[in-house]
């Protein structure tokens, strides 16, 4: 059979409680406020973004030193055979571009 309680205890107890529920009440109202969910989530989406960004970094990375790999021999001189078709087909890109934006102006 459990002690009786003395009404101070009850009392003791029910403060005791009181204070646990307005600790809680105001931890939810910390976490509902709109500032909190709006910094949660821009938090998520800058640290998604960050995330992508840096994959994103990654594999330009590693294409542009294959490129590099595939224009030079293995002492580092450059292949001609490769570098001169690339550089070409570059120039002509920027010239179709350039025309482009005449064309469009005038």
């Amino acid at each position: 059979m459990p002690e009786a309680r003395t009404p101070a205890q009850i009392e003791a107890d029910i403060v005791r409680r009181r204070e646990q529920l307005a600790e809680t009440l105001d931890e939810i109202g910390v976490r509902m406020h709109p500032r909190t969910i709006i910094g949660d989530a821009k938090a998520r989406v800058a640290s998604t973004v960050d995330h992508t960004a840096g994959r994103a970094f990654a594999a330009v990375n590693r294409c542009v030193t294959d490129v590099q790999a595939g224009l030079r021999h293995e002492d580092g001189a450059p292949r001609f055979e490769r570098v001169v078709p690339v550089a070409l087909l570059a120039v002509g890109l920027v010239g179709l571009l350039v025309v482009s934006a005449r064309r469009r102006r005038g």
